[in-house]
């Protein structure tokens, strides 16, 4: 990511804001749930950008919290504009845990039960948060090249959650989209329940 540095010779020389560059990462869309079925992200929807204007797409998540205890957050893709998020997909996952409940309860673990091989399902980012007032999860969510016809769409995703069982956790998934179909549209939702809560954040980034 680009980074700007000026000193006084270069302010001095701005005579127009245009001419200061804006740097790599230009927010593009802000979605606030609010006892949300789903939380989507269409290109040419509602401001939304999700095309060859940027090589380099990331979700924002801050704060998400569910409506029902102990549930999974997860997204799916579409190839046709949110009429379908049934983008087949392979991906791995594993996590880092900690308990402060109960000692001794932490490590690293490989999760199968989470990964994709070839399917449509919706990918889950992360799981068992609690609903109490003050649990829930954050992270971010990386696309490469979304718009691409040639190759298939990878993806990388780390989200830290406050677990129903009071343990901090560290998932970390990764994967593509298995086809060469432009990506127009993300999902993000519950595995049940709604997200009582949270914000989405979608940027772009240039110079990539």
């Amino acid at each position: 990511m680009a980074l700007v540095k000026y000193n006084n010779n270069s302010i001095s020389a701005v005579t127009s804001a245009s001419s200061i560059p804006s740097g790599a990462l230009t927010h593009i869309k802000t979605l606030t749930a609010s006892s949300s079925a789903t939380l989507s992200f269409v290109d040419g929807s509602s401001d939304v950008v999700l095309d060859s204007t940027y090589p380099i797409y990331k979700f924002e998540f801050i704060n998400i919290h569910p409506a029902s205890d102990g549930v999974d957050f997860q997204f799916n893709m579409s190839s046709d504009s949110g009429s379908n998020y049934n983008v087949t997909k392979t991906s791995t996952w594993f996590y880092a845990y900690n308990s402060y409940a109960i000692s001794g309860l932490n490590g690293v673990e490989y999760n199968g039960s989470f990964d994709l091989a070839q399917s449509t399902s919706d990918q889950i980012l992360t799981n068992n948060i609690g609903a109490d007032n003050d649990q829930s999860a954050s992270g971010s969510l990386f696309i490469f090249n979304p718009s691409s016809t040639t190759f298939v769409k990878h993806f990388i995703a780390n989200i830290n959650t406050y677990h129903g069982a009071n343990q901090s956790v560290n998932s970390f998934i990764s994967g593509y989209g298995n086809t060469t179909s432009s990506i127009n549209a993300f999902v993000f939702k519950m595995v049940s329940g709604n997200i009582d809560s949270g914000t989405i954040k979608l940027y772009g980034i240039k110079d990539s």
